[in-house]
C-alpha cells in the first residue's frame, strides 16, 4: 500500500541546497529529483540523458530513471492522489488501472541495468553507498509498481524484503544513509495496517507493524534524507489523513507546495484537505 512510494509518487532534494551560498552544488541526481518533485518528467529525463552520456556506469542514474518512469505513470493513472491511499479498496482494485506496456518494459529494463552496474561496483567495494542506494531504489520501484499497478502482492512482498535488506545495510554505513528509513517506515505502516489474517502469512525481519515507529522512521527521512525528504513528507501526510489527523497532513502539504511550486498535486491536495478540515469544523467532529 505505502511502499516506496514508497510508490510515488509521487518524489527530491531540499531546495535549501540550491539556495545556501556555501552549500555543495547539487549533482545531476539531485537536480533530477527536484524536477521529479515539480512533476517535470521530461526535464528529469533530459538531465539523466546528459548524465548517463557522461557517466554510463553510474547505477544510481538507472534507478532514478526507473523512479521517473514510475512516478509519471502513477500520475497518469491518478495513483498519486491521496484519495487513492485513503481507501484500501482503491489500492487493491484493478478497476481503471490500465498500465502502459511500453512504460512497464522500459521501467524493468532500467532497473535491470541498475542492478548489473551496482553489482560490478559492489564487487570492488561491498559498501559502495551509491551502488547500495541504486539497488534499494530499484527494488523499491519494482515493489511499488508490482503492488500498486499490477496488484502482484506476493511478488511485491519478496521485492520488499530485498529493499529492506539494502536499507539496513545503508543505515549501517558511517554516516548512515537516512533515505533508507523511507523503506522501513512505509513497511512498518503497511504491516501495522494489515488485518490479523494477512499478518499470519507476512513476516518481515525487524518490522514490528508499529504505526508510531513508521511515523518516527519517516520523520528521520524528513530531517536527514538527501533524496527522499519531500517524499517522506508526502507519505506522512497520507498516514496522517488515514489516522484522522488532517491538520498535520495539511502542514506537510503546504511545505511541499512552498518548496516545489510547479507541483500541481500538492496544490490540489491542499484544497481537498482544507475542505475536509472545514467540513469537520462545521459538523463539530
Amino acid at each position: 500500500m505505502l511502499s516506496h512510494l514508497g510508490v510515488i509518487a509521487w518524489m527530491i532534494v531540499a531546495s535549501a541546497a540550491e539556495q545556501a551560498p556555501n552549500a555543495v552544488p547539487p549533482t545531476a541526481i539531485d537536480r533530477t529529483f527536484t524536477r521529479l518533485y515539480n512533476f517535470d518528467f521530461p526535464g528529469a529525463h533530459a538531465i539523466l540523458d546528459e548524465h548517463v552520456r557522461a557517466h554510463p556506469e553510474d547505477p544510481l542514474a538507472y534507478s532514478v530513471r526507473a523512479a521517473a518512469l514510475m512516478f509519471s505513470e502513477f500520475h497518469r493513472l491518478k495513483i498519486l492522489e491521496m484519495e487513492f491511499f485513503a481507501d484500501d479498496e482503491k489500492v487493491t482494485s484493478r478497476t481503471n488501472i490500465v498500465p502502459d506496456p511500453n512504460i512497464r518494459a522500459r521501467l524493468f529494463e532500467v532497473t535491470a541495468q541498475a542492478r548489473k552496474r551496482a553489482a560490478g561496483r559492489l564487487a570492488m567495494d561491498a559498501r559502495d553507498r551509491d551502488a547500495l542506494l541504486a539497488l534499494s531504489m530499484a527494488a523499491g520501484v519494482e515493489t511499488d509498481y508490482s503492488i500498486l499497478v499490477e496488484k502482484r502482492y506476493f511478488r511485491s512482498f519478496s521485492l520488499s524484503k530485498e529493499a529492506q535488506q539494502y536499507a539496513h545495510t545503508l543505515l549501517s554505513l558511517n554516516p548512515p544513509a537516512y533515505d533508507a528509513y523511507l523503506t522501513l517506515g512505509s513497511v512498518e505502516y503497511t504491516v501495522g495496517s494489515m488485518n490479523w489474517f494477512f499478518r499470519l502469512f507476512v513476516h518481515f525481519d525487524r518490522i514490528e507493524g508499529s504505526k508510531q515507529k513508521a511515523v518516527e522512521n519517516l520523520q528521520k527521512v524528513v530531517q536527514g534524507g538527501r533524496y527522499y525528504a519531500p517524499f517522506a513528507k508526502l507519505l506522512l501526510a497520507i498516514i496522517f489523513l488515514r489516522e484522522n489527523q488532517p491538520q498535520k497532513a495539511l502542514l506537510l502539504l503546504q511545505e511541499l507546495a512552498r518548496d516545489f511550486p510547479q507541483n500541481p498535486l500538492a496544490r490540489d491536495q491542499i484544497a481537498r484537505v482544507t475542505e475536509r478540515i472545514n467540513r469537520i469544523r462545521k459538523n463539530g467532529k
